[in-house]
């Protein structure tokens, strides 16, 4: 059986069952690292971090977990907000936190839509939407995260001069991204030569969904929008 939310931006929740450790970790662990959205999320958000971080970024969907666990290792200055609703890949994501001690991680397991509403204005320096659910079925479209109504969350709580950086294999959702960002009025398309969107950003670990992508004769883009 999967869950299924009603308005969310995402399906299955559930998959395979988790180890004992991994069960054990998620009931001790995530409440620790979790996002507490009962209370008001702090001006600063440097402070919800055990380590000292100087920048705080946001990955929307980490799946697996690979860019976002590469990023938090080699750049400990920067806090990595990770959102998740899928428990597999979460558990995952806490196992590797605890194991290495990664004190510049905070999780959240639900949709996406609520972090962005709770977080101050112009309080992210960096944001990631990497191989979201393309919805490929036109009819499925409507189901899309970046749509009109998010990108207005992504636009209040990144700062000036900031960057939104997508990626996607498929050609409908990248044309669908693109579309959307270049007509919303607080995000300019920074790409000037086609190595800019063909290529990944610098420091680029891969994901399994990458991976997948490329084993099927797909290839990635990468779109980095500057909030204006």
């Amino acid at each position: 059986m999967t869950d299924r939310y009603e308005g969310s931006f995402f399906g299955r929740r559930k998959g395979k069952p988790l180890s004992p450790r991994r069960e054990a970790l998620m009931e001790k662990e995530l409440p620790r690292l979790a996002l507490d959205l009962n209370k008001p999320a702090p001006s600063d958000l440097r402070d919800l971090f055990e380590a000292e971080v100087t920048t705080v970024c946001l990955e929307v969907g980490f799946g697996g977990g690979e860019h976002l666990l590469h990023r938090a290792r080699t750049s400990p200055e920067t806090g990595f907000i990770g959102i998740e609703p899928f428990v597999g890949s979460m558990a995952k994501a806490v196992a590797v936190v605890v194991d290495e001690g990664l004190g510049n991680v905070r999780l959240y397991d639900d949709d996406a839509v609520n972090v962005l509403d709770w977080l101050p204005d112009a309080s992210l320096d960096l944001a990631y939407q990497l191989y979201p659910d393309p919805w490929p079925k036109k009819r499925h479209w409507k189901r899309r995260f970046i749509n009109q109504q998010n990108l207005d969350r992504y636009a209040r709580v990144l700062r000036p001069d900031s960057e939104f950086r997508f990626a996607s294999d498929i050609d409908t959702y990248v044309d669908w991204a693109l579309r959307h960002l270049r007509d919303h009025a607080a995000f300019q398309w920074t790409a000037e030569t086609a190595r800019d969107w063909k290529e990944p950003w610098q420091d680029w670990p891969g994901t399994r969904y990458e991976a997948k992508a490329i084993r099927e004769g797909r290839k990635g883009r990468y779109l980095t929008f500057r909030r204006i």
